[in-house]
């Protein structure tokens, strides 16, 4: 009888086995490949007579920036006007972040509007601007629309309280204690969410909240800093919105917010009509069965689909250079230029982006998981 080598049992059939090999082969060739990109790079380098460095980042910068949140002067390294233009960008994403959600949910929700107006306004705004390049609209807001202001000297207001100019946009803005009550009004908020929920009470907190609501509103207006124009060119005063962040504000919120339309709409519609119907035969009326039987339902589909939007918004931020505002791409640019340091910058602006959407991702993904706790799947 010939002999038989019998495999049963051998490690040679092992499919984990295998799986952790094909795994650590794949990982190998990456490392490999990794490893040839950066030493072709190195040599690349050095036969320039350069080498990777970023001593640079402590010389002075010597060039302005047109705009700045934080204190700069032109003495400063490279490194705090690369600091300067992230500040920027971070001021443009997390405002735009808020608008642009707020106007896709409210377009969304206007599509199944029993109001005919509502519903065309809706289906036109998605069709015209998510059809037409971004940069196309960060264009036309720049030039035909604002730069189309009256000069300083002869600025558009109304009610003494918004001034409109090639100068920029003057708004009623809190002063600093305004801000404290905001921060107050959302803890005594986040308190009484978490009260109730620990409580487990069925109680409708309604009205605190809007009572919340109404006393922030008064007190803000008591703190508010109103836009005065002393003399001619000259106003003191309120929040001053330059015509280059407001125009890469207005294009990548309208842009990202035709998408965001569609994505509540898309969500609206997966929840299935039976939930209309249950909601309409227990005396809800649509606006309660939308609001409370509906996009809780949807949540599920919205939120992956609003991650990939906001990583995509923190990323089109980079064509502020269109509009000539001075975000961390364009103070990238003009660093570059002056150092020649093309690799080290790319690679600042790469990790950088990377980080920003790194937390969008990450905080995305934390709000889907505690939908799923709250039973929202």
């Amino acid at each position: 009888m010939p002999f038989r080598l019998k495999l049963q049992g051998s490690f040679w059939r092992d499919e984990r086995l295998w799986r952790w090999v094909w795994q650590l082969l794949v990982l190998l060739v990456v490392g490999l490949g990794a490893i040839w990109l950066v030493d072709n790079l190195v040599y690349n380098l050095s036969q320039r007579g350069l080498s990777l460095s970023f001593d640079w980042l402590d010389q002075s910068a010597g060039f302005n920036i047109g705009e700045s949140a934080i204190a700069y002067r032109t003495a400063d390294s490279y490194a705090r006007a690369l600091v300067v233009g992230l500040v920027n960008s971070l001021r443009v994403i997390a405002i735009g972040l808020i608008l642009t959600t707020v106007i896709g949910t409210l377009a969304g929700v206007a599509a199944f509007s029993e109001n005919w107006l509502l519903r065309q306004l809706s289906r036109g705004y998605v069709a015209v601007v998510r059809n037409t390049p971004l940069l196309l609209q960060l264009i036309v807001w720049y030039f035909p629309i604002l730069l189309s202001l009256p000069a300083a000297q002869q600025p558009w207001h109304w009610l003494g309280s918004l001034y409109l100019s090639k100068q920029g946009i003057y708004l009623p803005w809190p002063q600093t204690p305004g801000w404290l009550v905001v921060i107050l009004a959302i803890a005594l908020v986040l308190f009484v969410s978490w009260l109730a929920q620990r409580q487990r009470s069925q109680r409708d907190w309604r009205w605190l909240y809007g009572a919340i609501a109404v006393v922030t509103v008064l007190m803000l207006l008591t703190q508010l800093s109103w836009p005065q124009q002393l003399q001619p060119g000259q106003i003191r005063g309120g929040l001053r919105l330059s015509l280059e962040f407001t125009a890469l504000l207005l294009g990548l919120v309208a842009y990202t917010g035709a998408f965001i339309t569609e994505i509540i709409r898309g969500g609206i519609l997966s929840v299935p009509a039976g939930q209309w119907e249950a909601a309409a035969a227990l005396g809800l009326t649509r606006s309660q069965t939308l609001w409370q039987i509906v996009v809780p339902q949807a949540l599920r589909v919205i939120v992956p689909s609003l991650n990939s939007q906001y990583v995509g918004f923190a990323k089109n931020s980079s064509l502020a250079i269109a509009v000539g505002y001075p975000d961390l791409y364009a103070t990238a640019q003009t660093t570059l230029n002056q150092t020649g340091r093309p690799v080290e910058v790319f690679l600042i602006l790469m990790l950088t982006y990377l980080a920003i959407n790194a937390v969008i991702s990450a905080s995305m993904n934390g709000l889907q998981q505690r939908l799923q706790r709250w039973g929202v799947r």
